[in-house]
């Protein structure tokens, strides 16, 4: 047993805790989902594919923003949501590296 992860995680996985955090809902899974390679989608786009209130939407959103998953840039009238690709593949490389090389 590794007692030594009783009162912290590995400290290379501290920043990812809150993608997972944020990646453990299956709204949020779809919303990052619905993104095509490189592909900027409005907040409208996303809400009207939804089964979710506007605000049940837009919350889902700030969770994945505030993980960093999502970043968003206003234009006009719309804002425009891009996924963070670097920051999802790294979080679980990390994790499947310690898994292969420690479990």
């Amino acid at each position: 047993m590794r007692t030594q992860f009783a009162k912290s995680i590995p400290t290379e996985w501290e920043r990812f805790a809150s993608v997972f955090s944020a990646m453990g809902d299956s709204y949020r899974q779809r919303i990052m989902l619905f993104f095509e390679p490189g592909e900027r989608l409005t907040i409208k786009q996303i809400v009207d594919w939804l089964p979710l209130s506007r605000t049940a939407t837009i919350h889902h959103i700030r969770v994945l923003q505030g993980a960093g998953l999502l970043s968003a840039k206003k234009e006009g009238r719309d804002v425009y949501l891009t996924a963070n690709k670097s920051l999802l593949i790294n979080a679980l490389d990390t994790t499947a590296r310690y898994a292969e090389e420690v479990l």
